[in-house]
């Protein structure tokens, strides 16, 4: 399968993100937002910021464990299911492009200051350079981003510096005229403006070193933001009287012009209009992936998975995207905004309640980069308090969001059902519940293949030994003369020595010196006659093995039988044990390993130096 390049850094994922919110959010929606609470909107921003705190520390955490295009679709389909994630991720591509899409129709209340003409035209030819920048390539499209966020921070920077001295303190009382439902509410209506977080999670499989890159440019976006977002709005209500504030399509505008004056007006707009234009480039970038990724799953049609091979990006999914943002272009402002703030909110809703799913599901290979900190509780938080905020912005939410659910289950009831039938972590908490056979492993096995591309793993020897390796995993208590009987029976056919000269050589390196090198820990070693010899075999006994009398059982033992010409390697496999049994936490992962491949995999995927 062909893959995406890997052309995204810290500065520009944390630009495509920063891009990606800062556009009709800021620029558009403060005065319909005004209309609704009065001067406690800038606390709404600020509440906004806040709420999508827990989705972003859960998003971290997804997607370093499961940095795949898609992001949020790819890690809720893991843990919900492909019933959910087709759900999640259609949701998510609804959400994304039509946010593109009310950027690029925000365009006209700028370019009006600017020029006369008809902006759906300047929107569709916009969306028609977008597209061709993003197939052209991730990093060609990164870069123009870095460019406009860059210009883009500068001039807000200017509007906060000169505009902090003009404000009236008069134009911010009463402060919540309508009261705290209507802040609160007003804070789902605006939560839109956070939605390019998302934007991450969906490229997050073109980035470089994910591990650290992803929650970096999470809490760096999210930071600038929000505080940019609480200072602006601060600013323009400060400084513009209600009744026009809560009338004007360009309040950053209007308020530039009052302390700037005319030229301040036109540079502002300026600013807007590369705040548009950097949100309909990170969004048909985002927003393909999702497309991108339900295609290469078998959720939609193959088509949409399809990846130029100059380019390596998903073509047919990026051209898909920018047309559906043009059809868009034609809705009402009202619509986009309500439609894509309430499916944000699932989105966030729906990535905490993933986290939960996967962490006690106590999937062996779910080892994210970043772990989310006060489990469980920042995400029952963040699902209470999300949902509450979607339930106060009235029907008209509830309705849109119900509609596009119903699409994305037809979807997966009509196409996606017959084609995928994959293991996910539900199915692991349910079986755990239950203690009932309903996994296939598969997802252990995909979780391990995604660690070692995150983690730029290239296998060496000792890996390739260990996939081989003999497992014996002993439930009760046994003598160590009983495991050496074990050992040498399963051992013999393989370097071609008779059972009881095996099991003479054990006994007598035990002899020799003690194998048990740690509580809890034996490794055996010997040398046989031959030449290119090298076997290992791993055993874990949950009861223990009784080396002496005077010692603790033994319960994880790594056996190495190697001939003369085999001794460089011998040595580098200790060296190599001694890294996987020094893991954080390699004693209870162990113990609490479901099976022989989950004992495998606890040493093919610690951490340790690789040897090629």
């Amino acid at each position: 399968m062909a893959k995406l390049a890997k052309g995204l850094g810290l500065i520009q994922l944390s630009c495509i993100a920063i891009g990606a919110m800062i556009s009709s959010g800021l620029f558009i929606l403060p005065g319909l937002a005004y209309a609704q609470a009065g001067p406690a909107v800038i606390a709404s921003y600020f509440i906004a910021g806040l709420l999508a705190l827990s989705g972003v520390l859960s998003m971290a955490e997804l997607t370093t464990a499961m940095p795949k295009a898609g992001g949020d679709y790819f890690y809720i389909t893991r843990g919900m299911g492909p019933a959910v994630g087709t759900i999640a991720g259609l949701l998510s591509w609804f959400a994304l492009s039509l946010k593109t899409a009310f950027a690029v129709v925000g365009m006209a209340a700028f370019t009006t200051l600017l020029v006369n003409f008809d902006v759906r035209i300047i929107g569709i030819v916009l969306c028609i350079v977008f597209v061709l920048a993003n197939v052209a390539g991730v990093k060609k499209a990164g870069r123009i981003q870095v460019v406009l966020v860059v210009g883009l921070l500068l001039l807000m920077a200017y509007y906060i510096l000169k505009g902090t001295p003009a404000v009236d303190v008069h134009n911010l009382v009463p402060f919540s005229p309508r009261g705290a439902a209507a802040m609160l509410s007003t804070a789902g209506f605006v939560f839109v403006s956070y939605g390019g977080l998302l934007k991450i999670a969906a490229v997050s499989e073109e980035v470089q070193k994910p591990g650290r890159t992803i929650p970096l440019a999470l809490a760096i976006s999210l930071s600038i933001v929000a505080l940019l977002y609480t200072l602006m709005v601060y600013v323009t209500v400060g400084v513009l009287p209600g009744e026009s504030l809560r009338s004007s399509l360009t309040p950053i505008s209007d308020a530039a012009e009052v302390f700037l004056g005319p030229p301040g007006r036109i540079t502002l707009a300026i600013a807007a209009i590369l705040a548009f234009v950097s949100t309909a480039n990170a969004g048909i970038l985002a927003a393909s992936r999702y497309l991108f990724a339900l295609s290469r799953d078998g959720l939609t049609p193959p088509w949409f998975a399809r990846i130029s091979e100059k380019h390596k990006t998903p073509v047919v999914a990026i051209y898909a995207t920018g047309g559906f943002i043009v059809v868009a272009l034609f809705l009402k402002l009202e619509i986009l905004v309500e439609a894509a703030s309430s499916v944000v909110i699932l989105t966030n809703i729906l990535a905490n309640l993933s986290v939960v799913v996967l962490r006690e599901s106590r999937l062996q290979n779910y080892r994210p980069s970043f772990r989310a900190p006060f489990y469980p509780w920042v995400q029952i938080v963040g699902i209470l308090a999300l949902a509450f905020i979607l339930f106060e912005m009235g029907p008209g939410a509830f309705w849109i969001c119900a509609l596009l659910v119903a699409v994305g289950l037809v979807t997966y009831w009509t196409y996606g059902r017959a084609r995928v039938d994959r293991d996910y972590a539900l199915l692991h908490l349910v079986e755990r519940i239950t203690a009932r056979e309903l996994v296939t492993g598969t997802l252990e096995a995909e979780l391990k293949d995604i660690i070692r591309e995150r983690d730029e793993v290239v296998e060496d020897r000792f890996d390739h030994k260990v996939e081989d390796a003999l497992i014996i995993d002993i439930e009760k208590s046994v003598t160590v003369d009983e495991f050496f009987q074990t050992v040498a029976e399963a051992l013999a056919p393989r370097i071609k020595m008779p059972a009881p000269a095996v099991k003479g050589l054990l006994n007598a390196r035990e002899r020799e010196s003690s194998t048990v090198l740690a509580p809890g820990l034996a490794i055996p070693h010997i040398v046989v006659e031959g030449e290119g010899v090298f076997e290992i075999l791993i055993a874990r006994a949950r009861e223990g093995i009784i080396f002496a009398p005077d010692k603790k059982p033994v319960h994880a033992v790594f056996v190495l039988m190697g001939t003369r010409d085999e001794r460089n390697f011998h040595l580098r496999a200790l060296a190599a044990i001694a890294q996987v049994v020094q893991e954080e936490r390699f004693e209870k992962n162990w113990m609490s390993a479901r099976g022989e491949q989950s004992l495998r995999d606890l040493v093919l995927l610690a951490k340790r130096s690789r040897n090629h």
